[in-house]
């Protein structure tokens, strides 16, 4: 008996060999195991004390990953070939897209000027050292913020089937001020607060998935353009074909994953930087380097001032600078803030402060045309296919940012049920937040394609472009003010300071790019609507989804009752109805963790019937490659006579279900029902020889004799209607929400069920 109790222990007990990565955000955790760690005698109150533990311990877990050292290094290596691919083009066709003729020396400097404190206040100061610090568990992205701002304030409707979906974290009324204790309870009070916050956090994710459309056609199509300028015989559809092509063959190699993506594009991103940043200085040492004054505000506040109106939507063009801002915030869940702050901050920021300080260095001296294709006119002087290939190169890169960033967002909705299951391969065993989609992937690629070939050109995609990107960073703003004053509880006048500061930055960008609409900035506008829609229904039918399956939800107690013959009935508010035994164990699959299994309740209820031995088996996914399998298993009693409750701890890497599910389930049963009131007959001795109680004896011959007999794998295959009487409006959405359920992927697609043992109960639920 001791080898089984040591086993046992090992298996319960939980190893402190974490993650290199991630031991510094785990002290918490790891006490929490620690506590949970059995003796070689714990009785059954023992053990369920401690699944409670376990419990906690999962909810509490930190998904953050943290780094230092080379790992931090590479990771920012990474993070330039994946995050700035985007940001990191804009030299090629900013200057074209704010001018429409060649511009005078007093606009060419304040055009530099608004640059400059652009990519300072809104990526430096905004984004790197503010926004990217309202992660949620390391997840970036306007959805990211308004999770965390769920934590805090109770602002969200929780799905009850996910433990921990939002574990919250809401300050006692000492613990925060009254201006922002004020302002918390408006939110929370407010219908039209709560509402409000949900569709910035959606509107947000929609349109940088709209971006990500235009992105890769705006890059792509802009660096092979450039060949025009080699060859003014190749035809517009020429190249249209030519970009189409690259885009497919982009989207082709996303299934490689992203560290081998990022660590293969990234010498491509840096070359690009340092070519432009070489470029750069060239210029200002051999033409005019006095538009370095534009380090001067003066010369932005002027410039606005002299061309007022026409400036004013120049603005539309100079905001392509800082394109792709939002990738570093959307991104940061595959990388880490650390990294992208020192790939940022010592290579990206003052190569591009280079890079658009020497193109207007040759344009200020140009008396013809450079400014309409910026880059190519001012390359240093026999470099010209080299950079033609390097930009190229670039522009394709370029696209990755966004595509990373619609991976990661789609991710982070499904996990709070704004959108079906669609299938996620994890990509990275040591970095956690990279993932993959296959079906979001090809959709995005389709999507590419039919833009590049109906826009056909750069100009036609810039009207288009831009628009969502300053709508996110203002959305972006609004949101990190209220974790600034919810969650960092700074002082509710400093924030709204700095609130007014940026949100007039934001405005006028806004404002201007706005009037792109008629001219094809609609389009991404339509396509924002769209998604945010599909989110929004999605919610409102799982919501209604769960308040129908919410009839079924309860203790086993409330369903059945054990007998004086030591049987089972139905209670009195079932019926009262006599249960009989079916031959064989039976495994019921279980959606909820804590409560009877939908599928059992519905089992019971109908037929009046139970197996021998029943299981509710719970898969308690974490973020975390692989759960150890001494570390996996939680192994509970329920009220019900010969009925367990078993809990399986995975990884994103772990395949749970397998064909020999069957006899690790009962070995884990096993395990746990001697783990008390059993003697070895010596320490030595064989598990043969160990001696159990009458009780635990007969126990395991009742599992034992059910095994022999069969074991059943049941399922439930829930099919919705709409309860009658339901209002038109109601009905309508309703009705979408159920169309999209039926014909989307299930969870337990991604599962190997052995089909011999597989039973599925269908049944009806009303909503």
């Amino acid at each position: 008996m001791a080898d089984i109790d040591g086993g046992l222990a090992q298996r319960i007990q939980f190893s402190e060999e974490i993650n290199p990565a991630t031991s510094g955000n785990e002290a918490t955790y790891n006490s929490a195991l620690r506590e949970s760690k059995v003796s070689q005698k714990t009785t059954y109150a023992d053990l369920e004390e401690q699944a409670i533990q376990i419990a906690d311990a999962d909810l509490n877990r930190k998904n953050k990953q943290t780094y230092t050292g080379w790992t931090l290094l590479w990771l920012a290596y990474q993070s330039t070939g994946v995050i700035y691919g985007d940001i990191g083009t804009s030299p090629l066709y900013v200057y074209s897209s704010t001018f429409t003729s060649q511009p005078g020396y007093d606009d060419l400097v304040g055009a530099l000027s608004i640059i400059i404190w652009t990519l300072t206040f809104m990526v430096t100061i905004k984004y790197v050292f503010i926004v990217l610090s309202a992660d949620f568990d390391g997840e970036g992205g306007s959805f990211a913020l308004y999770s965390l701002l769920a934590r805090y304030a109770n602002i969200v409707r929780r799905d009850p089937n996910v433990a921990g979906t939002v574990k919250m974290e809401r300050y006692l009324t000492g613990e925060i001020s009254k201006p922002n204790k004020g302002l918390r309870s408006f939110i929370e009070k407010s219908t039209f607060a709560r509402f409000g916050l949900k569709v910035l956090g959606i509107l947000g994710v929609s349109m940088v998935m709209s971006d990500g459309v235009l992105t890769p056609a705006q890059s792509t199509l802009g660096a092979i353009q450039g060949i025009q300028v080699a060859s003014s015989d190749i035809t517009k559809s020429t190249i249209v074909g030519v970009t189409c092509a690259i885009l497919i063959l982009l989207f082709a190699i996303q299934p490689f994953g992203l560290t081998k993506i990022a660590s293969s594009f990234a010498p491509i991103v840096m070359i690009w930087l340092l070519f432009n940043a070489i470029c750069g200085i060239y210029n200002l040492a051999m033409h005019d380097h006095s538009v370095l004054k534009a380090f001067s505000p003066w010369f932005a506040g002027q410039y606005l001032m002299r061309n007022k109106e026409e400036g004013w939507r120049s603005l539309g063009g100079l905001l392509l600078a800082f394109t792709g801002v939002e990738a570093l915030f959307a991104d940061l869940g595959a990388f880490s803030k650390r990294a992208i702050q020192i790939s940022w901050l010592c290579f990206t920021y003052p190569c591009l402060l280079l890079a658009y300080i020497g193109q207007a260095a040759y344009i200020s001296g140009d008396t013809t045309d450079a400014y309409t294709n910026p880059f190519f006119n001012t390359v240093i002087p026999g470099t010209f296919y080299f950079s033609l290939v390097l930009a190229i190169l670039a522009a394709i890169v370029a696209s990755q940012a966004m595509i990373t960033a619609a991976f990661q967002l789609l991710s982070q909705i499904m996990t709070m049920s704004y959108f079906p299951h669609i299938k996620t391969v994890h990509t990275s065993k040591k970095f956690h937040g990279q993932v993959y989609m296959p079906f979001a992937n090809w959709l995005l690629m389709i999507g590419c394609v039919v833009v590049t070939a109906v826009y056909s050109d750069t100009t036609r995609l810039g009207n288009a472009y831009g628009v969502c990107v300053i709508f996110v960073t203002f959305i972006t703003t609004c949101m990190v003010s209220l974790v600034a004053i919810l969650v960092w509880r700074f002082n509710i006048l400093i924030v709204s300071f700095f609130f007014l500061v940026f949100a007039a930055l934001d405005g006028v960008y806004l404002s201007s790019a706005l009037t792109k609409i008629p001219t094809g900035a609609w389009f991404t506008l339509v396509l924002a609507a769209i998604l945010s829609s599909v989110f929004v229904l999605w919610r409102f039918g799982k919501e209604q989804q769960w308040a129908s399956e919410a009839e079924d939800r309860f203790q086993p107690s409330h369903l059945l009752s054990p007998t004086k013959e030591g049987n089972v009935k139905l209670t009195a508010a079932y019926g009262g109805w006599q249960v009989s035994k079916i031959h064989g164990i039976g495994i019921f699959f279980d959606k909820v963790g804590d409560m009877v299994p939908v599928v059992f309740a519905q089992f019971v209820r109908k037929f009046s019937a139970r197996p021998e031995v029943m299981i509710f088996f719970h898969m308690r996914p974490l973020n975390v490659p692989s759960i150890p399998e001494q570390e996996r298993y939680v192994v509970q009693r329920t009220s019900i006579p010969n009925c367990y409750r078993l809990t399986i701890r995975h990884g994103y890497g772990d395949q749970i279900v397998t064909p020999d599910l069957g006899r690790l389930v009962v070995e884990q049963l096993i395990l746990y029902i001697t783990r008390d009131h059993s003697t070895p007959v010596s320490s030595s001795s064989p598990i043969s020889s160990v001696e159990h109680s009458p009780e635990v004896q007969a126990e395991l011959d009742t599992i034992a004799m059910a095994m022999e007999r069969q074991l059943v794998y049941v399922m439930g295959k829930e099919q919705m209607k709409i309860r009658p009487g339901t209002n038109i409006l109601r009905r309508v959405l309703l009705s979408a929400f159920l169309w999209i359920r039926e014909n989307s992927r299930t969870k337990m697609a991604d599962m190997n069920i052995p089909i011999e043992n597989l039973v599925e109960i269908g049944f009806v639920k009303e909503i």
